[in-house]
């Protein structure tokens, strides 16, 4: 849709590109100290875990998998690892990548019968030659690596699945601020040492087979220890269709703050995706310097910030002010 009438809303809101000055990192105030950001409120604990790594010892690689294994071991959330909810089949399907500060990746997606998918990328990442495995070969390089097959549907979920299934029938649910389907994390170290993680369980009630942007390097998930990194929520064909956290990440290369970076990409998506309107996309990001930025599509969006010892659940701005 092109209308005269979305390029007046759009253009109302403001030119995103031009939001304050782009400063560089050597303009930027440093903020010292490790800093851990990651999705919603279930970051909460994540950052908790993830802190708790840094504190022991652990590399800022350990913090971001060992935080997010926190929410894939929860079998009450339904939308990370165990207890995720299915597939318009029935299935729990789950995607997941991690990025470390010397641009290393691993990804998994379309992976059953492992809760930590997470945890999977990384050994793809470190013990093999590739970035990315997939399905039946996801869950048999698992296997290999020692993990063990679990039935990540629970009665609660399959409950819920049955009831929904009636209740939209054929129709699949739209993705929107409800059926946020992410959690992502990024952190950064004493030293200044970044890495980034990213893991779901994908949308409810999707298509067998369908795997979203959250594995998906530069999509879900983006870092580069030089600048920053950034991660995605949200509905995840619109930020595949614009490489969504590589591009948050690029802006700031080029001098925008977390915050600008983060804005611009959503009003981006918000310009080119038909159906802005109808989705939830945010993004949080972290720079080199410490700062941080969060912005998504609607309000409701929220974040966990991890700085000096205290954790809080912030709400991010948004491109539409109501629900």
């Amino acid at each position: 849709m092109n209308s005269r009438r979305r390029f007046l809303t759009l253009s109302a809101l403001g030119s995103l590109t031009g939001i304050g000055s782009h400063q560089t990192f050597g303009q930027s105030k440093h903020v010292k100290g490790p800093i851990i950001i990651s999705t919603w409120k279930t970051g909460l604990r994540a950052n908790d875990r993830a802190y708790e790594v840094l504190q022991n010892g652990g590399s800022v690689l350990d913090c971001v998998e060992k935080g997010v294994n926190v929410i894939e071991n929860d079998p009450n959330n339904r939308t990370v690892g165990i207890g995720g909810f299915p597939d318009v089949e029935g299935n729990v399907t789950l995607d997941a990548c991690i990025m470390d500060q010397r641009q290393r990746c691993g990804s998994v997606a379309f992976l059953q019968h492992i809760k930590n998918p997470v945890s999977v990328a990384r050994k793809v990442m470190e013990n093999t030659k590739h970035v990315m495995l997939v399905g039946e070969g996801a869950l048999k390089f698992a296997l290999e690596q020692g993990f063990k097959k679990e039935m990540l549907l629970t009665e609660e979920t399959l409950a819920a699945w049955k009831k929904r299934k009636v209740e939209v029938g054929k129709k699949l649910p739209e993705i929107n601020i409800e059926n946020h389907d992410t959690i992502g994390m990024i952190a950064r170290d004493a030293d200044g040492n970044l890495s980034g993680s990213c893991t779901t369980s994908g949308a409810g009630m999707k298509l067998h087979g369908r795997v979203g942007d959250s594995p998906i390097i530069g999509a879900g998930l983006y870092v580069d220890n030089d600048i920053g990194g950034a991660a995605a929520t949200g509905w995840g064909e619109a930020v595949i269709e614009n490489a969504g956290s590589a591009m948050v990440v690029e802006l700031m290369r080029h001098g925008r703050s977390p915050q600008e970076a983060c804005e611009e990409i959503v009003k981006r998506i918000a310009n080119k995706f038909e159906d802005w309107r109808s989705i939830q996309v945010g993004f949080i990001a972290l720079n080199k310097a410490g700062q941080i930025g969060a912005f998504s599509i609607r309000k409701g969006f929220t974040y966990a910030h991890h700085h000096g010892g205290a954790n809080s659940e912030k709400p991010a701005d948004s491109l539409l002010k109501e629900g």
